[in-house]
């Protein structure tokens, strides 16, 4: 593949890089420490088997949808730095 300046497998560098920070970026949201009896939102008590298969949960599943639900809402797309954007 031509690719100019570039040497040999760096496109391939980049998306390993790429890959990588997302990753680590995902790793880095991941509850820790000591799971918490209650709902740090609602105070409903959060049952053990969800404080078994997350450790560190703070949320009920009720409020932990309701966050994912808002976070999902705000993570918008850049279109303008958007490879696709540029090719239409």
């Amino acid at each position: 593949m031509a690719t100019g300046w570039a040497k040999e497998g760096a496109v391939q560098e980049q998306i390993d890089a790429t890959v990588k920070d997302a990753i680590s970026l995902a790793q880095s949201r991941l509850p820790q420490g000591p799971s918490l009896s209650h709902c740090a939102e609602c105070g409903t008590e959060i049952p053990q088997a969800r404080r078994d298969a997350i450790p560190g949960v703070r949320l009920c599943l009720s409020c932990q949808d309701t966050q994912d639900r808002e976070q999902a809402r705000s993570a918008g797309y850049n279109r303008r730095g958007s490879k696709d954007s540029q090719l239409r």
